[in-house]
């Protein structure tokens, strides 16, 4: 087992350099061994890594071609506001991810973005055994607390791939005081079974993470790949 200052210091460095390439993180959703074979190949760390500039431009709904269609339009200005708010942590404006917890897991609530054509991707995606303890579907409250099970809200910093319990996965670091514990909940992307369509045909909703963004096993691939290190989860219920 990990020491926790071992764990600590992995979080130093992954705070520091955004991406990982090593470790283990104690998690309910992730495994606590991780394969070195990455899905997608991640990002190579160098030895210092220098504070990413600030863009030059930074987004805003104005830049946007419109509130884009199927997004709330507080929800989005929020979800812009986050990407403005922590623009030096993210290396990538180009498209960010927007889970929409205030309506319930029968409806694809997970929006990957351009932000410079306003085109819309959706997946499905499941909320946490803690949020919805009733398992009505639809998201009762966030949590940022360790071992609650539950999907916490803010900004999330997409990172490093790896293979975990539940397959290929990407880890996620909390931006905000709200999230702060993503990283050693080992609050993940990954994909499950719960979280295929065919839930909804049988069962009206998806099933539930641990606390974990999951999706289809189908859809997993596409969503790595619209995602990919260094860009913004932002997931709020406004």
């Amino acid at each position: 087992m990990d020491s926790l200052d071992t764990i600590q210091t992995r979080r130093a460095l992954l705070k520091a350099a955004m991406v990982m390439t090593s470790g283990a993180v104690v998690s309910a959703c992730a495994s606590r061994t991780i394969n070195t074979a990455m899905a997608p190949a991640p990002v190579p760390v160098p030895s210092s890594v220098p504070p990413i500039p600030k863009a030059p431009e930074l987004a805003t709904v104005a830049k946007v071609p419109g509130v884009p269609n199927g997004i709330r339009p507080e929800l989005f200005k929020k979800a812009v506001a986050a990407l403005n708010r922590h623009s030096m942590r993210i290396a990538s404006h180009d498209r960010i991810a927007i889970a929409d917890f205030a309506t319930s897991s029968n409806n694809p609530r997970f929006h990957v973005v351009n932000l410079g054509t306003g085109q819309v991707e959706r997946f499905l995606v499941a909320h946490g055994i803690g949020s919805d303890p009733s398992h009505s579907g639809m998201l009762q409250r966030f949590s940022n607390e360790v071992n609650s099970e539950a999907t916490c809200e803010g900004a999330f910093l997409t990172a490093d791939y790896y293979v975990g319990k539940h397959g290929d996965s990407q880890r996620l670091l909390g931006l905000d005081p709200t999230n702060n514990n993503a990283l050693d909940r080992a609050i993940v992307v990954h994909s499950a079974w719960y979280a295929n369509a065919d839930m909804i045909g049988k069962h009206g909703k998806l099933g539930r993470s641990q606390g974990c963004f999951a999706v289809g096993e189908n859809e997993l691939a596409k969503l790595f790949e619209r995602l990919g290190p260094g860009r913004m989860i932002y997931a709020a219920k406004v």
